[in-house]
């Protein structure tokens, strides 16, 4: 499991200058952040910005539908034996999801050129997604009782625990343009560059000792499918099953293409309307840098020739047997925003309400924020944000002073908190400032 993981870390480290995280709603309707332009390619900020390399917009995030945030660190921890406490193992739900996903740019920088403006990035992305069945949990406390006996007639039924991993460095160029005095539309393009991809499926592991009264073996059953891409990602293999993953290097594994489209439009003097998809797109990854297994086994495993492990994520029990290496096709997972803002105070302050649908891999994510927005002027904006649906009911903040904005969309609450994400940029305003449409 933790090599797995580390893959996603590894890249993100390897690429300190440039990582779906989700993007900081709560920036949305701060009109002097150039942030906002990534939920919405249309949105034009006051002036042109040039972000500082590495630090100039990091977004981080970490949400599951059960556990506390130690919780998730445990779980990919699996040097302990995190499974064994009551108090985690009755916070667990039947089927558990978790989300952790990371997203900077190393080059980012935006300018009004004519009637339009043009914004330019270099950046990386990272996501993790899981979801881990009770029934795995229950397994692990079971193999690691000192009274377990394959003999006694224990029989564990695992179903549907899946792992998507996707990182991919990103080259956009995007433009907007106000068509008239309310509409304003933009878009985005983006050249993306493969770093790894891992799609993990084990649909059933079913395991019971062979017959009773023999302690020494058990039967497994297993429905499992692995395709992974990465350059220097290697199957290990015993005895021609699949035991783990090794990563060794760092490279271009895939080449793919997305976009990102959005119009903002003023309905009234102080209400205005506004829509965008973001990532629509794939990536192709080559034959030579893709590797699968499929399991097709229905055997008995001697238990002094199986290393007990603690991991979530065991392939020494899925069965898998190498295949041909083939080329693959991914796609990104889109994100649909919808949002409406009314101005109050000569447009001072602003009350938003924003709906955002991500529709991911394993799981469809919809969050739904209100926010109450404070711009007295260019240098100072501010927001509270109230959000209901993914995170339960959370509070977030986004304040920006001057080049310096920060802000998450869920407050953190100590380590039993469930969603977490926070955002830094710091950014060199460039060129004059112009009046929006927004």
């Amino acid at each position: 499991m933790k090599k797995v993981l580390f893959l996603g870390i590894f890249i993100f480290l390897l690429v300190p200058t440039a990582l779906q995280a989700q993007y900081l709603r709560s920036s949305y309707f701060m009109e002097g952040s150039s942030t906002r332009m990534q939920l919405n390619p249309a949105l034009q900020p006051k002036r042109g910005y040039v972000n500082i390399p590495g630090i100039g917009s990091v977004t981080a995030e970490v949400s599951t539908n059960s556990l506390g945030i130690q919780d998730v660190i445990d779980v990919f921890d699996s040097d302990g034996e995190f499974y064994n406490n009551d108090k985690f193992y009755n916070r667990l739900k039947g089927m558990n999801e978790v989300n952790i996903s990371a997203n900077t740019d190393v080059i980012s920088f935006g300018f009004y050129k004519g009637k339009g403006f043009w914004s330019f990035n270099v950046g990386a992305r990272a996501d993790v997604d899981a979801t881990i069945p009770k029934t795995m949990f229950d397994y692990l406390r079971a193999i690691d009782a000192e009274n377990f006996s394959w003999g006694s007639g224990k029989t564990f039924n695992i179903q549907n625990e899946k792992l998507r991993l996707n990182a991919y460095i990103e080259v956009g160029a995007g433009y907007s343009r106000a068509i008239n005095e309310r509409l304003t539309i933009g878009g985005k393009a983006k050249l993306l560059l493969g770093a790894g991809n891992i799609n993990l499926k084990i649909n059933q592991l079913h395991l019971s000792g062979k017959e009773a009264g023999i302690d020494s073996e058990f039967q497994i059953i297993s429905d499992a499918y692995l395709e992974a891409s990465a350059k220097g990602l290697e199957l290990e293999e015993e005895n021609g099953y699949i035991t783990d993953l090794d990563y060794n290097s760092f490279g271009i594994s895939g080449y793919g293409a997305g976009i990102d489209l959005g119009a903002s439009y003023q309905l009234m003097k102080n209400l205005t309307l506004s829509a965008a998809i973001l990532d629509l797109g794939f990536i192709s990854w080559g034959k030579s840098n893709s590797q699968v297994a499929e399991s097709s086994k229905n055997t008995t495993i001697d238990k002094d020739n199986y290393d007990t492990s603690s991991d979530v994520l065991d392939f020494e029990l899925y069965g898998l047997q190498k295949k041909e290496n083939k080329s693959r096709t991914t796609s990104l997972s889109p994100t649909m925003v919808i949002g409406g803002e009314y101005g109050l105070l000569n447009n001072k302050l602003g009350l938003g309400l924003l709906s955002t649908t991500r529709f991911g891999q394993l799981k469809t994510y919809s969050e739904l924020t209100l926010s109450a927005n404070y711009r007295p002027n260019t240098l100072i904006n501010a927001t509270l944000s109230y959000s209901m649906l993914q995170g339960g009911e959370t509070f977030g903040i986004a304040f920006k002073v001057g080049p310096l904005m920060l802000g998450t969309d869920y407050m953190y609450f100590g380590n039993n908190s469930k969603h977490v994400n926070a955002f830094i940029g710091l950014s060199i305003p460039l060129g004059k400032k112009t009046k929006t449409n927004i």
